[in-house]
């Protein structure tokens, strides 16, 4: 009998361990609106520990020649602080500014020429405290919505946190067909070092959703702003995005809540195992090439409107 009941105390002690999913997710929500659906979507799903909610700048070239970005004017704009400025606004509407929300860096990793030079930010700070706390074998799943400064510098300044991470990245193009990869995507282009860092560090464990994968998941404008109650905080804030960034585009491809709902929805998306490109260190990482595009937006109005 008291072996019987050393046991059951050994499996409480281990249960106790085997805690809900630990998740972060890094995102550029200042550049367009979908950030905002995604993240909207994590806060809200109940069987993750959402650990932290960082900005992401989102600084391109465009910024520096162009007057207007979106509904955006270009000059003295800060990418990264309008990114934090909207994470605390969702926060805040629902109720949830506990989650730490560190600011992220303010540009890429090293230099426009390459180098891997960290921003430590408190979002790369945070990062690291947050994969310092977990339990034994716990693991810390950071999505990435926008450039992967913050994971890369987190990862330069602590390599020793690495085999207590997954990533899971919106970015790049990869064809299975071809095995062909195209890094001429926006949020790579917005910092290549760190995406390259990334690829080439030996045994992190990568998914990336790629943009010909998420972009069957779109969302038609009058039936979003039929649906969103703007009685409602949040999703107020989801319609006036829309409204004041997009409002001429009768669709929009929801790229960012492509990977959010991948990620908490496995059944509704598939990967596959695939060679990084062959530029890098050559080792194998995960790719989304489909998903379920019905499913997934069935599953965020589901949430959303709290019918799950």
């Amino acid at each position: 009998m008291k072996h019987i009941l050393l046991l059951l105390a050994c499996f409480s002690i281990l249960s106790s361990y085997a805690q809900t999913q630990k998740v972060w997710i890094d995102a550029d929500t200042g550049n367009e609106m979908d950030d905002l659906y995604a993240i909207v979507r994590l806060v809200k799903e109940p069987s993750i520990e959402l650990m932290g909610l960082s900005s992401a700048h989102w600084n391109n070239p465009d910024l520096l020649v162009f007057d207007k970005w979106n509904a955006y004017d270009t000059k003295g704009l800060n990418t990264v602080a309008e990114s934090q400025r909207l994470n605390e606004q969702i926060l805040k509407a629902l109720n949830r500014m506990d989650i730490p929300h560190p600011l992220g860096a303010d540009r890429q990793v090293g230099r426009a020429w390459g180098q891997e030079d960290a921003r430590n930010s408190d979002a790369a700070k945070g990062i690291i405290a947050a994969v310092k706390a977990l339990h034994g074998e716990e693991k810390l799943d950071i999505l990435t919505t926008g450039a992967m400064t913050n994971l890369a510098s987190a990862l330069i300044i602590a390599p020793e946190i690495k085999s207590h991470i997954r990533c899971f990245s919106l970015g790049a193009q990869y064809d299975p067909k071809t095995k062909v990869w195209n890094k001429n995507e926006f949020n790579i282009r917005n910092d290549l070092n760190a995406f390259d860092y990334l690829l080439n560090l030996d045994g992190l464990e990568i998914t990336m959703m790629c943009l010909q994968t998420a972009h069957p998941l779109q969302f038609m404008r009058d039936e979003t702003y039929t649906k969103l109650d703007e009685s409602i905080e949040v999703e107020k804030i989801l319609k006036d995005r829309w409204k004041e960034q997009n409002p001429q585009d009768a669709t929009r491809v929801m790229w960012d809540l492509a990977l959010v709902e991948a990620y908490l929805n496995p059944l509704g998306a598939q990967t596959k195992t695939v060679t990084t490109p062959p530029e890098n260190k050559q080792q194998k990482i995960k790719a989304y090439i489909k998903i379920d595009e019905k499913a997934l937006a069935d599953d965020f109005w589901n949430v959303l409107k709290g019918k799950l």
